[in-house]
């Protein structure tokens, strides 16, 4: 699970407790700009196949960071229907799936976050 804080323009996600083990990563910052999407992650979305490094059991836990063709992303879900997906361009990362304690509650943060 994760906790996240927008300070300015800037989005952290602090990797929480155990989490910061299994996804070998503290937290990651990204420029509110840069989010071009947000919404409820899907229970059944997977990461793409190459872990670089992470952790992947399938159906319980991703965690770590994730690439694909074109994308590279960041994950911490336990697929559990908490998870939010956030889509963004021009930053290291193209996307961040990660579970929160209260999904709709970090949506609408960081959508009036971006609407400001």
């Amino acid at each position: 699970m994760v906790e996240l804080e927008v300070t300015g323009t800037t989005v952290t996600v602090h990797v929480l407790g155990a989490h910061r083990l299994l996804a070998l990563r503290d937290e990651v910052s990204f420029d509110l700009s840069a989010v071009t999407g947000v919404a409820a992650a899907e229970i059944d979305r997977r990461p793409p196949w190459v872990r670089a490094p992470g952790t992947f059991f399938p159906g319980v836990i991703a965690a770590g960071t994730f690439r694909g063709k074109g994308r590279k992303e960041f994950w911490d879900t336990g697929f559990d229907g908490r998870g939010v997906r956030i889509e963004l361009a021009g930053t290291d990362f193209t996307r961040l799936v990660v579970d929160v304690e209260d999904p709709n509650d970090v949506l609408r943060m960081l959508r009036t976050a971006a609407a400001a």
